[in-house]
């Protein structure tokens, strides 16, 4: 069941699902607003919730105005790339062979056949990015289900619009945002371990933010640095 409520000049998306608790989330680029809450819960009891976080939603959603955007890219040569927090100038050379990308010192090398498109190119970029993810996620879930005494199940990794992971905690299943490979490593473990550690606690309730201060006492400093760089280029919705 899904429902529109406002306040003030902020639209906020409601869904009333079989869940427990309610859920807030502000989402880039333009700071949309949505909340899911239970199927009992009242329309004007969810109302209440949101103005009592009012404040925080304004402050979210000025931090994403203020967030740096990636420029829209072209997939040509001398473009800037990132890759793992480093930047990377684009290189296009093209083959008769099935197309690849490397790495190789300053340049992101990609292949591709001869009158290649910009989205053929960027599909390509896009399947680089993933396998880089899923290959430097599969040691860091072997090093830290031990310390966390959890086991993951299945790891997806794939492009995702407004969130860098989720996690099936039934299913014991984890599913990364491949942009991370954009990220400093870092980054990429603190995601993995606040994925991992949703598998022992559901919601970021104290409970959770316990276990995130006992294993990874530094994740607030990743987690901002994630926040402060650049956010793709995309007309992102849910």
């Amino acid at each position: 069941m899904s429902s529109t409520i406002q306040l003030g000049d902020i639209d906020v998306d409601v869904t009333q699902k079989n869940i427990k608790n309610v859920h807030l989330s502000v989402y880039p680029p333009t700071g949309r607003v949505r909340i899911s809450a239970p199927l009992h819960m009242s329309l004007e009891t969810i109302r209440v919730f949101a103005i009592s976080k009012l404040a925080w939603i304004k402050q979210e959603q000025r931090k994403l105005r203020e967030q740096e955007r990636e420029t829209p890219r072209d997939y040509v040569g001398r473009e800037s790339h990132y890759v793992w927090g480093k930047r990377y100038l684009l290189k296009v050379v093209e083959v008769d062979a099935a197309p690849c990308v490397e790495l190789k010192h300053s340049n992101i090398i990609l292949k591709v056949r001869q009158k290649s498109s910009r989205a053929k190119k960027q599909e390509i970029m896009a399947q680089w990015y993933r396998s880089l993810v899923k290959d430097a996620t599969t040691p860091l879930i072997a090093k830290w289900e031990p310390l966390l005494g959890v086991k993951v199940s299945k790891l997806f990794v794939q492009q995702m619009k407004t969130k860098w992971g989720s996690c099936n905690p039934v299913a014991k299943n984890i599913r990364l945002n491949s942009e991370l490979a954009k990220k400093p490593p870092e980054c990429l473990e603190y995601i993995v371990v606040h994925e991992m550690v949703h598998l022992i606690e559901a919601t970021h309730n104290q409970k959770f933010i316990k276990l995130m201060n006992r294993f990874m006492p530094a994740w607030r400093h990743h987690r901002d640095d994630l926040n402060r760089r650049p956010l793709a280029h995309e007309n992102w919705g849910y």
